[in-house]
C-alpha cells in the first residue's frame, strides 16, 4: 500500500474524530453535556458582547445548532469554523484546540482528555 495513502487516511480519521468532538462540545456548550463531552470555554468578541445579552444567547443557540459544513467553510473536515446569521447579522464562530492549561496548541488534538477547546464568536469585521 502507498505510504502517502496511509498518511492521508490517518489524517482523515483524525479530522473526523476532531469534528465529532467539536460538534459534541459545541452542542453542549451551555450545559456541559453528558460525561465524556470535550471540555472548553466560549468567548465572544467585544463587538458581539456589546449588542446585548439577548443577541448573545441567540448567537450561542445558533452556533450550537449549526450543521452547515461544506468544502468552502470546512476544507479539513474538522468542523472548526462556521457562520450563522442572527438578527440579520453574519456571525462567525471558530474552535481552537489547546493543551490542558490553554497555553499552547494541543499536541494530541483528537484526544479530549489532553485537549481543551475555545469557541470564539465574532463578527467578520472582528477577524
Amino acid at each position: 500500500m502507498n505510504l502517502d495513502a496511509l498518511e492521508m487516511t490517518e489524517a482523515e480519521h483524525q479530522a473526523r474524530r476532531i469534528a465529532e468532538q467539536n460538534d459534541q462540545f459545541r452542542k453542549h456548550v451551555l450545559t456541559g453535556g453528558p460525561a465524556g463531552t470535550p471540555q472548553g470555554r466560549i468567548v465572544m468578541t467585544r463587538a458581539v458582547a456589546e449588542v446585548g445579552p439577548t443577541f448573545q444567547m441567540e448567537v450561542t443557540r445558533a452556533v450550537m445548532a449549526d450543521e452547515t459544513f461544506t468544502e468552502d467553510n470546512d476544507p479539513y473536515g474538522d468542523h472548526t469554523f462556521g457562520a450563522v446569521t442572527v438578527q440579520g447579522r453574519k456571525v462567525w464562530w471558530k474552535i481552537d484546540l489547546y493543551d490542558l492549561d490553554y497555553c499552547w496548541g494541543s499536541e494530541t488534538p483528537d484526544d479530549p482528555s489532553q485537549t481543551r477547546r475555545v469557541l470564539t464568536v465574532m463578527f467578520p469585521s472582528d477577524y
